[in-house]
This record gives structure tokens, sequence and C-alpha cells, in this order.
């Protein structure tokens, strides 16, 4: 049951995290097995983002108290 729990709670904390202008641009957020996937509208939004994987990954981590995502997918 908690990896569901820790999924739906990525869903909220990335736009949380990732302010209003980012999650405008996000179409979809998804973690299967214990990959985010994130599905970016904006190609220079992609690129950037696709810079700061691991920053991504440990921001979400430390906010769930767990190594939850081991790596993050940007399409």
């Amino acid at each position: 049951l908690a990896p569901q729990l820790n999924e739906a709670r990525v869903k909220t904390l990335w736009q949380e995290l990732m302010g209003k202008t980012i999650t405008t641009y996000t179409s979809n957020v998804s973690v299967r097995k214990n990959v985010l996937y994130l599905s970016i509208l904006s190609a220079p939004l992609k690129h950037e983002l696709s810079y700061s994987k691991d920053k991504i990954r440990t921001l979400l981590n430390d906010e769930l108290g767990e190594e939850f995502i081991k790596d993050v997918v940007i399409r």
C-alpha cells in the first residue's frame, strides 16, 4: 500500500515543489516501478529539466523521507 500512497504524494509534491509555471507546462506526472515519468509540453523547459534530473529526484525523495524515486524520465 505504501508505494501507491507515495505515487499519489509525488503528484502533489510536483505541484508544490516546482511551482505554478512548471506545473502549467507539465501534462502528465506518473510513477511506475520507482521511476518518475514527466510529460513536459515546452521543449526549452524539457531541455532544462533534463539537466536537473538528479536534483528533482533528490528533492522528491527528501520530501518523501525515503529513496522512493530511483530515476526520472522526461518526455
